[in-house]
């Protein structure tokens, strides 16, 4: 990716480095000082390279006289040395249109900020007012359970109340005004045009009738993975610019543990999901199961201490996983509290460089390897006035959605609270489209054809399925509309492809 960062310690290649280019990069960022100089410190100045038959061959080229690899002398420009980034805000559109003050989105190179809805001071002061009586308003799903209530007259008088009701003195005089503003004009303004420019995401709690406990059962651990030899306590190490041998060994941390048993209930002990007081015995009795598998094959106790000290966080990682599959939970009923009827819209950051204006969305750019580095504009039905995409069937897909649905966005992180189980870890579901129709509010997932059975996948799309049914009773108690949630592969994706047609055809019950 290309990403500059100095205090980088640790390289672990997810791919095989066949590339000759691949192993240069990666050896050229762990080059990088930490603190921009040499400290004396040699373990903090040094570069460790594990011995690897690939990077053997770097090294052998190190050892040349012209090497790249060996000390030069590089000048940088100003413009080198100068950031080339900028950041973006983007704010949804209620906050840019409305004239607030700093609360409008930055705007990208080549491009102005939105025309606001009110252009007198004072206008828009009471508009501000209206807007924060809404946020008010929106933990409050007894008297607005969707954002369509705001054009209600009974929603409305509440508002313009709660605007009298704030000690604020407006100087219109100041401003050279003569007439009193018309408040309920500005509310019920500011109320459809919020309407207009939201789309309904209610906060969906959901939580148990009556106590939860929790446990595991017992098992047979699968020790078949548990095959560590035991480790040789020296390290050889061989400075290119010197061929000084120099050889580093174990240092005693003095934490040794009473019981071998001990080491892997330590590692065992710190998820958040174990409580030691209440698996003691379970956590025993599997740490005696691996340790006696580590006895059929190493001789002698301390070679097993050197493996459960060295190997302790995998042995304990691996112990964990196995344990969720006899994971057992009593009193799970369940029932759905709806706390907000409606949420704001959060606020976008994304890294745009400086010389480098928005692309139509319209338009695929000529590198799709690299999007998502590109800052996206030119939207008409968006909530949003930039956007990023992840891949070209992203943006083909905000293309058709664009075209065809009343409003659409991408969510940022924390607007759903939607969350999946990822092993014992309850990780938060982003999706990546959200679209109004006449009929609907979709949810939209494209994703790569090969990954569309991933557990990791399918976790998201359950969660998300059940999070849509929630949402989907509460809005239709009150007028709304059904939420529906697709899961698409991206070759479905193209541009004579309509939603409805997508919809009906990948749409998941």
């Amino acid at each position: 990716e290309g990403w500059d960062v100095t205090n980088l310690y640790t390289i672990v290649p997810l791919r095989a480095a066949h590339a000759r280019i691949l192993i240069e990069q990666s050896i050229g960022r762990g080059l990088r000082l930490p603190y921009g100089k040499r400290t004396g410190v040699s373990t903090v100045d040094r570069l460790n390279i594990v011995a690897h038959d690939r990077f053997q061959e770097i090294i052998d080229e190190a050892n040349r006289p012209e090497s790249k690899i060996r000390l030069q002398q590089i000048v940088l420009t100003d413009d080198q040395l100068h950031n080339r980034t900028e950041t973006v805000v983007s704010k949804s559109n209620i906050s840019g249109r409305l004239g607030i003050g700093s609360a409008v989105s930055t705007p990208a190179k080549g491009t102005s900020a939105p025309e606001p809805l009110f252009t007198n001071p004072v206008e828009q002061h009471y508009s501000k007012l209206t807007l924060d009586a809404i946020r008010t308003l929106e933990k409050c799903p007894d008297k607005v359970p969707i954002v369509e209530y705001l054009n209600t007259p009974e929603v409305q008088s509440i508002l313009v109340d709660a605007i009298f009701a704030v000690k604020e003195p407006v100087q219109t005089e100041l401003e050279g005004l003569t007439e009193k503003p018309d408040i309920a004009a500005i509310v019920e303004k500011t109320a459809r045009f919020i309407v207009s420019q939201t789309i309904n995401i209610p906060r969906i709690l959901v939580v148990p009738k009556c106590e939860v406990q929790t446990g595991f059962h017992q098992f047979t651990l699968d020790v078949s993975h548990f095959n560590y030899p035991a480790p040789d306590e020296e390290l050889w190490i061989k400075h290119l610019r010197t061929d000084k041998l120099e050889i580093v060994g174990l240092g005693k941390d003095n934490t040794d543990e009473t019981r071998l048993e001990d080491y892997i209930v330590a590692g065992l002990v710190d998820f958040d999901d174990i409580a030691y007081d209440q698996h003691a015995d379970l956590l025993y009795d599997l740490s005696c199961q691996a340790v006696a598998h580590f006895r059929s094959y190493l001789s002698e106790d301390t070679e097993i201490r050197k493996v459960l000290r060295i190997h302790q966080r995998e042995i304990a990682r691996n112990i964990h996983a196995q344990m969720q599959a006899h994971f057992w939970e009593s009193g799970t009923e369940y029932e759905m509290v709806i706390s907000r009827g409606f949420t704001e819209l959060k606020d976008c950051a994304y890294t745009a460089g400086k010389d480098e204006e928005p692309l139509d969305f319209r338009h695929s750019p000529k590198d799709k390897t690299n999007m998502p580095r590109y800052l996206f504009a030119g939207f008409q039905r968006c909530l949003y006035p930039y956007q990023k995409f992840h891949s070209d069937s992203e943006r083909r897909l905000a293309v058709i959605l664009d075209r065809e649905t009343l409003k659409w966005f991408r969510p940022a992180k924390g607007q759903f609270q939607i969350f999946y189980k990822s092993g014992h870890e309850h990780p938060e579901y982003q999706p990546d489209f959200v679209a109004e129709t006449e009929n609907a509010i979709l949810m939209l997932e494209p994703k790569a054809k090969n990954e569309m059975q991933d557990p990791v996948v399918i976790a998201k799309r359950d969660a998300a399925v059940i999070w849509c049914k929630h949402a989907s009773d509460h809005a239709l108690k009150h007028n709304g509309k059904p939420w529906v949630y697709a899961l698409i592969p991206h070759d479905a994706v193209v541009d004579n492809m309509t939603v409805d047609m997508l919809v009906r055809q990948f749409k998941c019950i």
